[in-house]
């Protein structure tokens, strides 16, 4: 007993058991009136500072030199905005037997989000995939997921996901905005940035811990989980550990299929299995209104379970010899620890 345990604990990041403490503290005592209005407020501030340090570490060469690789990035953003809305648009067919029409509009959302950054960034560095592929793949995403998110939404969730030029004006400020600035700033701020690396890393995954606990506490005043019976929830975590599975198959075994290298299925794999909470749950905001809540639900939970799953995988890859020729040896059990504190699983 003590023995599997310890398996388990080795298998957990700690900013894993962060992300589940964060949650059962908003879940115990959730923000509620003015706190509450305060903490949307930090957490408006906290993505936007997401998106600035995104734009500030991303060098306008790694930018183009990272179009090199269109096939890598093509196979993302194809699993990104073709797949996943595919096997979200068939999940339908669970309605309403398995999924409440509300839940199956979430999880239709959770499909049409743009890929992670940072996790994918450190589960590819973890399991020695081709890590500038990974940050170009999952800036690119990003990028393209701010107009590519809410014109999806609007056209295949329809009139519960509300699309406006307010709501378009809205993204665009809290996301594009500084990721732009923080590209003009770039060069000033190299110098800073790279002396307090680590000290921006938990920057990084202190805005997340927040956008967390505001997203579940807002969910707790508003009764999301009074909408959701006890019979549902495990329903959804059911369809959502499916549709992990299925795109972590699909993109590992499609990229071999075109003829990937294993470091750079590594990166379609990470990258192409995982949704962006932080990008997410903004947007939801401005397209489901008062509703957002019931809706970003599928997402949060996909949030947790992807990380799980990928941390267990990036370190089993870890251990695992490369292909003839690399001279890359396995890496250790103890060389596995959590991936670097500059980069943060969002």
């Amino acid at each position: 007993m003590l023995v599997g345990m310890r398996r388990i604990a080795r298998l957990l990041d700690p900013y894993i058991l962060l992300l589940v403490a964060t949650v059962l503290v908003a879940v115990l005592l959730p923000a509620s009136g003015g706190v509450a209005h305060g903490f949307t407020w930090a957490t408006k501030a906290a993505v936007g500072l997401l998106f600035f340090l995104y734009g500030a570490r991303l060098s306008t060469r790694e930018a183009v030199d990272g179009l090199r690789h269109w096939r890598l990035h093509l196979a993302v953003v194809a699993c990104t905005f073709v797949v996943f809305p595919l096997l979200g648009l068939a999940s339908r067919g669970l309605v309403p037997y398995v999924l409440t029409p509300q839940l199956q509009d979430g999880l239709l959302f959770l499909c049409l989000v743009p890929s992670t950054i940072q996790s994918s960034i450190a589960f590819t560095a973890l399991a020695r995939g081709n890590v500038p592929a990974a940050i170009c793949a999952g800036t690119y995403s990003s990028l393209l997921g701010m107009l590519a998110t809410p014109l999806l939404a609007a056209w295949l969730i329809g009139g519960r996901a509300a699309l406006s030029a307010d709501g378009l004006l809205g993204i665009a400020a809290q996301l594009l905005a500084p990721f732009l600035a923080g590209q003009l700033l770039r060069r000033r701020l190299a110098g800073f940035l790279t002396r307090h690396k680590r000290a921006l890393g938990y920057v990084d995954r202190s805005s997340v811990l927040l956008v967390v606990y505001t997203a579940f506490s807002q969910g707790m005043t508003e009764g999301v989980w009074s909408a959701v019976s006890p019979a549902r929830l495990p329903a959804l975590l059911g369809v959502e550990a499916l549709l992990l599975a299925a795109m972590l198959g699909l993109t590992w075994c499609g990229a071999r299929r075109l003829g990937f290298e294993r470091a750079d299925r590594l990166t379609i794999c990470f990258a192409g299995s995982k949704k962006s909470l932080a990008a997410g749950l903004p947007m939801a905001s401005v397209l489901f209104g008062a509703e957002a809540s019931v809706a970003v639900l599928p997402l949060m939970l996909f949030h947790q379970m992807q990380l799980l799953v990928c941390a267990y995988l990036a370190r089993r890859w870890a251990r695992e010899p490369s292909a003839p020729g690399t001279g890359a040896e396995p890496v250790p059990e103890r060389d596995t620890a959590a991936p670097c504190p500059s980069t943060v699983r969002g």
